[in-house]
């Protein structure tokens, strides 16, 4: 596994007297694969926050949302989700094809938990996956490079209420398009498959 600290973490822990705690920490808690303790808690999560790196070295940070299970560990150096009908940017998955590194953050807002992942991403269109993913257009695979548990000292307790009934799911039909998908001034530039949701429901001006 590469060195986790560069010298800008390495001055700071010197600065605050922590460098052997850090140290100690990343011994305890750092993982080049994934446990199946890992493996349980994201496959449980029907959330997580992925952040990535685009073509100006800006990070982007999406939220990724599922049913629980949407998220799969395929083997233990190996994850995977899909990718759903979004608003068109492709901002993560651009990203990822043009920089392969990528982080995902896993929370359980109710325990509360998390977990941390830094790997290498690809985006897959023929994936043998996408059949098991009900309503994917695409599958993202991450090799992971480390995963680690994170102290939930600060996450303040939050219950769900409900499941989004956008979220695609198995024998079960969502609503087929969001309504922002209806707005009169996108019409014109809507992908010729969607062009038919106004004509059926009407537009709709914010």
């Amino acid at each position: 596994m590469d060195e986790l600290y560069g010298e800008q973490h390495k001055l700071l822990q010197q600065e605050f007297e922590t460098a052997n705690l850090a140290d100690r920490v990343k011994e305890f808690i750092v993982l080049p694969e994934v446990t199946d303790e890992h493996k349980a808690f994201i496959e449980s999560r029907d959330m997580f926050f992925l952040t990535s790196i685009d073509h100006r070295g800006y990070p982007t940070c999406s939220h990724k949302g599922g049913m629980p299970g949407f998220v799969k560990v395929v083997d233990n150096r190996t994850i995977a989700f899909p990718s759903y009908d979004g608003n068109g940017m492709f901002l993560s998955l651009g990203n990822i094809n043009g920089n392969n590194k990528i982080g995902m953050l896993f929370i359980d807002f109710e325990t509360p938990h998390r977990v941390r992942v830094h790997g290498t991403a690809s985006v897959n269109r023929q994936d043998p996956l996408i059949k098991e993913f009900h309503g994917s257009e695409l599958v993202v695979r991450v090799t992971v490079k480390e995963i680690f548990v994170n102290c939930p000292r600060y996450i303040h307790p939050y219950r769900r209420m409900d499941f989004s009934k956008y979220a695609p799911q198995a024998n079960f039909e969502s609503p087929l398009v969001p309504q922002w998908k209806r707005i009169d001034g996108l019409q014109d530039v809507l992908p010729e498959r969607e062009k038919f949701i106004a004509e059926k429901l009407g537009t709709i001006t914010p």
